[in-house]
């Protein structure tokens, strides 16, 4: 999970990084732009995650240290909904670079400054819980689907 909630008892192991980035139709003139202010942001028609997710909270925070309104233009419980509603040129949006499909370059993460913004991903269990042999397992497997991404990346 991209949060675990602060109110529950929790053990939260980040595993991995989770980069959120600015993305938008390809075909959009700020798509070849560089070093974007975080001020042409402003009145622009933003897709977003429902109330709650991690990923809006740090939108609506983005927006309030820049002093930007922040008013989205549609919300979507989905990131694929997201990305489809971008592909189609209807708005900005606000996603984990982990969602992204760009061989596509029917989208693409615009350079904004202050962006991306770093989180973590989360393996995330109830701290009163002990494992079953399936969550141990499971868990060993994203961690280690988690470790070759990486080291993937640093290959390449």
């Amino acid at each position: 999970m991209g949060r675990p909630p602060e109110n529950m008892d929790l053990e939260a192991e980040p595993f991995m990084e989770n980069l959120l980035v600015v993305i938008a139709h390809a075909g959009q003139p700020w798509a070849k732009e560089t070093d974007i202010g975080p001020e042409r942001l402003r009145d622009r028609t933003f897709v977003v995650r429902e109330r709650g997710s991690g990923t809006r909270l740090l939108m609506e925070r983005f927006f309030e240290s820049h002093d930007i309104p922040f008013e989205p233009g549609m919300e979507m419980t989905s990131n694929e909904a997201i990305k489809q509603t971008v592909d189609a040129g209807l708005g900005l949006a606000v996603v984990s670079s982990h969602t992204l499909e760009l061989e596509t370059n029917r989208i693409a993460v615009l350079d904004v400054q202050d962006f991306p913004i770093m989180r973590h991903w989360y393996v995330v269990h109830p701290r009163s819980k002990r494992l079953s042999p399936v969550v141990q397992v499971f868990r060993e497997f994203v961690l280690e689907g988690a470790r070759a991404i990486l080291k993937q990346r640093n290959h390449s």
